[in-house]
């Protein structure tokens, strides 16, 4: 992704989009808050995979909250389980486009459909 402009931060403090895979965990909510909020703004959010969107498999369980979005504000929700390499990096060009039309955070919520490979394949 760095063909995007992507580098990888090792600090909340440098980076602008936080991507997140998996459920939200009751003790891991707190860090994520955390982390959201040493973010400079604009800051984004990627909800990448079924269980950060929804909890997954793992909705219901006693140590789950559930989705990432129950906790922290979500720009772009890449569905999949796993999400494919593609749709992940589309997700994230469709951030950068939203972002060239208007420079202000106003990017709408959007859900990144894409092709199964049962579905390509017929």
């Amino acid at each position: 992704v760095e063909r995007l402009g992507i580098k990888l931060k090792g600090s909340p403090r440098h980076a602008d989009v936080l991507i997140c895979t998996g459920p939200v965990t009751f003790q891991s909510r707190e860090r994520l808050l955390r982390i959201y909020e040493q973010m400079p703004e604009p800051k984004f959010v990627i909800a990448v995979g079924s269980c950060s969107i929804s909890g997954g498999v793992f909705d219901g369980c006693y140590n789950v909250v559930g989705s990432i979005d129950q906790v922290i504000p979500v720009d772009i929700f890449v569905p999949g389980c796993p999400p494919r390499p593609e749709a992940i990096i589309y997700g994230i060009a469709q951030l950068l486009e939203s972002l060239k039309a208007s420079p202000a955070k106003k990017v709408k919520k959007r859900i990144i459909k894409t092709k199964t490979s049962a579905e390509k394949t017929s």
